[in-house]
């Protein structure tokens, strides 16, 4: 298995918390842009950390006061309109290959949103397990007013699951943003906090995680990614063969150890 805590990224921070790994984009004095080396070591990382016994959840935080202003208008944006086909096609599955990613690292992701989290950004909070954010937050998936399609890393199927289909055609439309409260009412955020208490309760959170049975929580993070492709026969069967295997854990063994002695349950990820 790899290890990662001591990872020493090129285009973003990564800081550990215990064995929670806490990633942020870093130009804050642009909100955070997504460049072209940006996107595809975030890609990379995402992709090792299904390897690394290190790292058993992973904070999305904000920086300087934002989370993430998209791709980068002259970094990303000037060079797209002069590219070709073959190479726009390269970049567009390029980003949606970072969400591929992270929805098959194996470790639950929380986003921590403050500011703004807008086109890319806000596909990576929509990539993310739990998200947060600031009663300030907006979040806007406008690609529609860059004269461009909805249906950018695979918004058109994951933002329905999360808000339903006729709100995520309202955002998707219109390019508007979501308000955190919307986002709080509609259940994309999962809870909202004061800026200054933002990233510590996203840690917390993600250290809780990280504290329970960690290979169980990467089988869990995959049913919820594949089964909405399932009919209820198929799911209700890759669950049985999935607890099965989650059955065969030491921390199954440790939890009704536990239970019997009437202790908490110390899991260690075997």
């Amino acid at each position: 298995m790899a290890q990662m805590a001591g990872l020493k990224p090129k285009y973003f921070k990564w800081d550990m918390q215990g064995d929670v790994a806490v990633v942020r984009l870093d130009i804050p004095t642009r909100k955070n842009p997504l460049t072209f080396e940006s996107y595809a070591e975030l890609r990379d990382t995402f992709r090792d950390l299904v390897y690394a016994d290190d790292v058993h959840a992973v904070v999305f935080a904000s920086n300087g006061g934002n989370f993430c202003s998209g791709g980068d208008v002259h970094d990303i944006i000037g060079p797209l309109v002069a590219m070709d086909m073959k190479d726009l096609l390269k970049f567009t599955r390029m980003t949606g290959d970072l969400v591929k990613a992270m929805m098959g690292c194996g470790k639950p992701i929380v986003s921590a949103v403050e500011g703004v989290a807008v086109g890319a950004g806000a596909i990576i909070t929509m990539a993310s397990d739990f998200r947060l954010a600031t009663p300030e937050a907006k979040t806007a998936f406008l690609f529609n007013r860059v004269g461009l399609a909805g249906c950018d890393m695979g918004a058109c199927a994951i933002l329905p699951r999360i808000i339903g289909q006729g709100r995520a055609a309202e955002l998707l439309y219109l390019g508007r943003a979501m308000s955190a409260d919307e986002g709080l009412a509609w259940g994309y955020f999962n809870a909202l906090h004061p800026a200054d208490e933002l990233e510590a309760a996203a840690i917390k959170l993600a250290q809780r995680i990280a504290a329970g049975p960690t290979f169980a929580n990467g089988i869990t993070k995959t049913q919820l990614n594949h089964e909405w492709n399932m009919t209820p026969d198929q799911a209700i069967e890759a669950e049985a063969q999935a607890q099965a295997i989650c059955m065969q854990t030491e921390d199954f063994v440790r939890a009704y150890k536990a239970f019997v002695a009437k202790e908490k349950p110390v899991f260690q990820g075997d």
